[in-house]
């Protein structure tokens, strides 16, 4: 009787561990759910997890059971197995390094203006230009003056986040102001770049704001070659 007895209570001990377990990963998952496909910092993760001895181990635990994804040290973003919802590359880029707005092919195929896919995502900043390398792709980061930065950003608003990206006049300014190399002194060879270069969708060019580009002439480096652009829409 002392042994059916001894084994009974060890079940129900283990049953008890169990279910609270379960209770404990319930709610430590409910609370990283609500951050959906916005990243969110160490210093915040850490915070929930007072209660272990170790915040840090636990963080690097769901790290490896694939809930979480490390953007860079110190900033995570919750799994799509686990929000249930797709990344988005944009917002990501704003939270890996800001100020900062999406920009140049990546803004320019996000509006659907150029057909071909695009695997590394160029920001411009105010601050000093760097790189990042993680499992969503390459992030750029170039610097610019403060008097030029700010002309025809937009933010796109979500459901529940937003992002900076440059307006389609903006990113193509960064486009052929901030590519290395590049000279399209003439009207012809913009055309040329436009159309066969990076296949510029040519209906939408022409129904572009030119103010944009007029004040971007006014501050920004290679005036020739967005004098030449503004030539282009005024014919």
């Amino acid at each position: 009787m002392y042994v059916f007895t001894q084994k009974t209570r060890k079940k129900q001990l283990n049953y008890e561990n169990n279910y609270y377990f379960c209770v404990v990963n319930y709610i430590y998952m409910e609370f990283i759910s609500q951050f959906g496909i916005v990243p969110f910092t160490y210093d915040v993760l850490a915070s929930y997890f007072t209660s272990y001895k170790s915040p840090r181990q636990k963080i690097i635990e769901l790290e490896k059971q694939g809930i979480i994804i490390r953007l860079k040290r110190g900033l995570y973003v919750v799994s799509p197995k686990i929000s249930k919802k797709e990344l988005s590359v944009e917002l990501i880029a704003n939270h890996l390094y800001g100020p900062s707005y999406v920009s140049m092919e990546r803004a320019l195929r996000f509006y659907g203006l150029i057909p071909e896919r695009v695997f590394n995502t160029v920001s411009m900043t105010l601050k000093r230009s760097r790189t990042f390398q993680n499992q969503f792709g390459r992030f750029d980061y170039i610097s610019c003056s403060t008097d030029y930065y700010p002309i025809g950003t937009s933010q796109v608003v979500r459901n529940d986040y937003a992002f900076l990206i440059a307006s389609p006049e903006k990113a193509l300014c960064d486009q052929i102001v901030y590519t290395p190399k590049l000279q399209l002194r003439s009207i012809k060879s913009l055309l040329t770049y436009l159309e066969e270069d990076i296949r510029f969708d040519m209906d939408e060019f022409y129904k572009m704001n030119i103010s944009v580009f007029e004040k971007c002439l006014e501050v920004s480096r290679k005036k020739t070659e967005i004098s030449n652009i503004i030539k282009l829409l005024r014919k």
